[in-house]
């Protein structure tokens, strides 16, 4: 089956909104039922009979699967570790990714763990490496982690998760000539997806997927500051009916215009082992509960995550009964929840 579509792409410029609240203080603000739902937009397909079944829907966004493709593959999802400093500009491949999920790294920056199988692209990159952070990532949709390596210890628990990953010198892999090392390892996506062979199967959704209509009204939410650390905040603005990353080091025409911002406040703790400049490597530990703040359509919904180990789906609540994300592209922030804060406008 064909593994490339086109992207979506488009973006415009809109005032943003100053006043900001933080995170902290986001129980009872508002979060009232629904106003009467409209009739799903989702489309169905008629069957014998007269019943109805709903069609089939991509893993890591809930949309519905079109131009007779199918959401079972013979490839995994691919998560490919990314750098997320200056030094990565221009981030390659992150327009085609389904789900984005940002996560705390040694002197307080940022990586991003990009998700891709309804769209498979070429170019992907700068590639850099795991943490073991990344298991409660990746685990549960059985994905492929995509990466410039790990530390020995890192290696070991990813391989007692059993969860493949795919290095330097494998198919695909290649070093970008304009960039400079440890920043230029870029792969052909599309070749290094080529790897697994396996039986065309379907992955398990990654969220509880729903409808905007079925959301709580909540509180105005047209701009996200969610700090990771004292050195990295990643800001985000409500545009033209999706939010864009304002500090992105995407390349202009290659940006992930998200749907729906998901924040989960998150424990953080040590790796147990140093970077070569000396500094700790912290570990997300993305297994337990906390705190949750989902952002859509301008609107800010409070509620609680749950995981009862790293490999089982994230549940998503509010005090009406199960939070549902409205099928789109997702922006997930792992924001730390002692040191960390987030504040929306």
């Amino acid at each position: 089956m064909p593994i490339r579509h086109r992207r979506r792409a488009g973006v415009a410029t809109a005032a943003l909104l100053t006043a900001s609240l933080a995170l902290s203080a986001c129980s009872g603000d508002g979060d009232g039922p629904a106003p009467e739902a409209a009739p799903s937009s989702t489309p169905t397909q008629q069957v014998s009979k007269g019943a109805e079944v709903t069609p089939e829907t991509w893993p890591l966004t809930g949309l519905p699967v079109k131009g007779g493709r199918s959401a079972a593959s013979r490839f995994p999802v691919m998560v490919l570790k990314m750098d997320n400093t200056s030094s990565s500009a221009p981030q390659r491949g992150l327009g085609s990714a389904d789900l984005v999920v940002e996560e705390l790294v040694e002197g307080g920056l940022t990586r991003l763990a990009a998700f891709f199988y309804s769209d498979i692209p070429g170019t992907v990159g700068p590639v850099r490496s795991m943490r073991a952070s990344d298991i409660g990532i990746v685990k549960p949709v059985d994905a492929a982690v995509v990466t410039s390596g790990a530390a020995p210890i890192t290696i070991r628990r990813i391989q007692q998760a059993g969860i493949r990953f795919f290095g330097e010198g494998a198919k695909g892999f290649f070093r970008d000539s304009s960039r400079s090392a440890p920043y230029n390892l870029m792969t052909d996506l599309a070749e290094t997806a080529t790897l697994v062979k396996r039986a065309a199967t379907r992955p398990d959704d990654y969220l509880p997927w729903g409808d905007a209509a079925d959301l709580p009204k909540g509180r105005p939410g047209r701009s996200l500051q969610a700090r990771f650390s004292y050195g990295h905040t990643t800001t985000w603005a409500f545009e033209n009916g999706r939010y864009r990353n304002v500090n992105t080091f995407a390349a202009a025409d290659d940006q992930f215009l998200a749907d729906s911002v998901l924040v989960l406040r998150v424990r953080v703790g040590d790796a147990g082992y140093k970077d070569p400049a000396g500094n700790p490597v912290p570990e997300t530990f993305l297994e337990g509960r906390g705190q949750a703040l989902l952002l859509h359509g301008g609107r800010a919904i409070s509620g609680t995550w749950s995981k009862s180990d790293v490999g089982a789906p994230l549940e998503l609540r509010n005090r009406f009964g199960t939070l549902r994300v409205p099928a789109g592209r997702t922006w997930i922030e792992l924001v730390p929840e002692a040191t960390g804060s987030v504040t929306v406008g």
